[in-house]
């Protein structure tokens, strides 16, 4: 049996981030091969993951990060927000957004399949879940490309967006504000020209039926859920929402005044809380 020393013990869990008995023991039973104590620290994450995969893993953080002309944003879950707030949890989900953002999946699956500390991240995950002793899950992944592109991450890393503007150069903090704009009043669409039109028959539905209970008569209807539907924009699509910084102009008026040109190609959104 090979002698198992302290550093060779630290080598492993600065490795794998178990702790220090799980890596001992793990190294005892691989006879001093790392190779296989990783392994055997991997299959007791395989079996701490098959043991709670009924759990819902409805906690966790959302992060986001911006570079140039590509954003992305993650939501790596976990059961409790005790695990959430842990330190090695929250390093474990930005490894995996830069990783995301150096490599630019295709999307969830094609993420997943792309390595971090020699294992895909997949099998970090499963790994990890052995190591914290709760079911883990990477939720969410979404990117956005654009001339410039602005990430926000809400304080309590629940809430994170991005912004793509359509033009490079623009002072950044205005970049920050719409994306901060965006998690705080939660726009359905860019302008009312993206809205999605069962969206909209859906809007004017409410209106009509609104106005139906208020007694107004039938041939107004129309006309009056097409002005209901006129306020749903301008509350509900970013550009023409009130700016939260300055209630007095909209969006799209912040972002002329720092270039007439400017404006918004595309956003996104994710709350762990939905």
């Amino acid at each position: 049996m090979a002698q198992i020393t302290a550093a060779e013990v630290n080598k492993l869990r600065q490795m794998t981030g178990a702790g220090m008995m799980d890596c001992k023991k793990a190294l005892v039973e691989a006879d001093g091969d790392f190779d296989k104590a990783q392994q055997i620290i991997r299959e007791k994450g395989m079996a701490v993951a098959n043991k709670r995969s009924d759990r819902e893993a409805s906690e966790g953080v959302v992060l986001a990060k911006a570079e140039g002309t590509n954003g992305v944003i993650i939501a790596l879950n976990c059961e409790t927000d005790f695990v959430a707030k842990n330190e090695d949890f929250v390093k474990l989900a930005e490894k995996i957004l830069n990783i995301a953002l150096e490599k630019s999946p295709a999307d969830l699956e094609s993420l997943t399949n792309l390595e971090i500390d020699g294992l895909k991240i997949s099998e970090k995950i499963i790994e990890q879940t052995g190591v914290i002793g709760e079911k883990l899950d990477l939720k969410y992944f979404d990117k956005i490309k654009a001339d410039q592109v602005a990430a926000y991450i809400h304080s309590d890393k629940k809430l994170a967006t991005l912004v793509g503007l359509t033009k490079s150069g623009i002072d950044e903090q205005i970049g920050k504000d719409v994306a901060m704009q965006v998690a705080a009043m939660d726009p359905v669409a860019v302008s009312k020209d993206q809205v999605p039109q069962n969206v909209i028959e859906k809007e004017l539905e409410i209106g009509r039926n609104q106005a139906l209970a208020e007694g107004k008569p039938a041939d107004m209807l129309d006309k009056i859920a097409q002005g209901k539907l006129g306020k749903f924009f301008k509350e509900n699509t970013l550009l023409s929402q009130s700016f939260i910084k300055d209630n007095k102009i909209s969006v799209e008026q912040y972002l002329q005044q720092a270039d007439k040109s400017l404006t918004v190609s595309d956003f996104k959104r994710y709350s762990i809380k939905q």
